[in-house]
């Protein structure tokens, strides 16, 4: 007798939060590994934060149920805070970004429905798709293109059954920020072929250089009635473990999203909501101050893998990662064969380009302190010359 749904069965497990469980695992029973592998801040949450937090615990009214869709406050400040003009009742607040990931696509998606995902994607686009019955479909970027979608490969990609068009910028797992002029083109052939939108923007206050972040349905106003806007605390305010996400956009479209959360989880812990709303409604100084660390260390580790023969890394404009391509390295194996040989000879963890749709990738997030990507990058320096042909 089957024990497990298909549906279920088929979701593979996240290979960004595998990688990081081995890498803790193995410095738990003593080898010195340096992962590179999750998508987390090494910061601790800014203090002003955590004190929202402690006080929030004090006050009964936080021990209590409250509105499914959010505490109203913390729905007006994001609503104020977004780049468009929304009010608090076109926001829900989310048990972190992922849960706003799949409440999107199981709110906009009937069986068979299909999904435009540029690749490389977040490991959980097209998992969170297929739960909710749609069709992912890849569209594969690369580095000559600085890991951007066009429209012509987005157009070559469209068939009748295209649904949603899904966009992340600044990007996880390449760093890759779209430009205002990308995004009306892009954002002007969606509104032309009558697709929604989901737009992840987790990543908009890390942003280095002269790239600017922008917002589609902001650049594009006649997208606004069709997109879906998600964000979070987590990545901005080092906040993975506090487990707070939204989703806002057009009222029918969160209306239908919170009769499913009121069924699927009701409201987000009341004590990481107020440590939400702190951390909206403050300044932004400790986030400048990751965000420079995060530029420092973004600059080294694009110097360092582009001096080792084989691996070619293009600078990423935002968020804190890098996506080199490693093709010439791989002499015979797959980037995942490669990933678990520099595990087992380097002790350095690192997540393959299978796990984003690209293999021949590695994906290196930078949010580790200096010490330790620079001794991570010299020990995969000093592993190269050793692997032979």
């Amino acid at each position: 007798m089957r024990r497990i749904s298909q549906r279920i069965s088929g979701i593979a497990e996240s290979a960004t939060l595998a990688v990081d469980a081995k890498a803790k695992a193995l410095r738990a029973a003593g080898r010195p590994v340096i992962g590179f592998g999750a998508g987390e801040p090494d910061f601790p949450t800014p203090d002003h934060i955590v004190e929202a937090a402690a006080e929030a615990c004090r006050d009964p009214r936080n021990h209590k149920y409250t509105p499914a869709g959010g505490q109203p406050a913390l729905r007006e400040a994001i609503a104020h805070a977004s780049a468009q003009p929304i009010d608090a009742g076109q926001v829900i607040v989310t048990n972190g970004g992922k849960q706003a990931v799949y409440q999107a696509f199981a709110t906009l998606l009937d069986p068979g429905d299909e999904v435009l995902i540029p690749a490389p994607y977040w490991t959980t686009y097209p998992e969170a798709v297929r739960l909710a019955g749609g069709v992912p479909v890849d569209v594969v970027t690369d580095e000559s293109t600085g890991y951007r979608v066009g429209v012509e490969q987005l157009e070559a990609a469209r068939t009748a059954r295209t649904r949603v068009l899904v966009m992340c910028s600044p990007s996880n797992p390449t760093g890759a920020v779209y430009s205002r002029e990308q995004l009306a083109e892009i954002g002007g052939w969606a509104a032309e072929n009558d697709l929604m939108v989901v737009t992840d923007e987790i990543y908009q206050h890390l942003v280095y250089g002269d790239a600017e972040f922008h917002s589609m349905p902001v650049v594009v106003p006649e997208l606004a009635d069709r997109t879906l806007v998600l964000s979070g605390v987590s990545k901005t305010f080092a906040m993975t473990g506090w487990r707070v996400g939204w989703m806002y956009g057009p009222r029918d479209l969160i209306g239908a999203a919170l009769n499913l959360q009121s069924h699927l989880t009701s409201n987000v812990c009341n004590i990481a909501q107020a440590a939400a709303l702190a951390a909206v409604t403050g300044d932004l100084s400790a986030v400048a101050r990751m965000r420079e660390a995060f530029d420092r260390r973004r600059r080294t580790i694009v110097e360092m893998l582009n001096a080792i023969p084989g691996v070619v890394c293009p600078e990423p404009q935002g968020a804190f990662y890098v996506y080199p391509s490693v093709k010439g390295l791989l002499r015979g194996r797959t980037s995942a064969e490669l990933a678990t040989f520099i595990l087992d000879e380097a002790e350095v963890a690192v997540v393959p380009g299978e796990a984003f749709g690209t293999p021949g990738y590695l994906r290196f997030s930078y949010a580790l302190s200096d010490a330790d990507l620079v001794e991570g990058i010299t020990r995969i320096q000093k592993l190269v010359p050793t692997m032979g042909g």
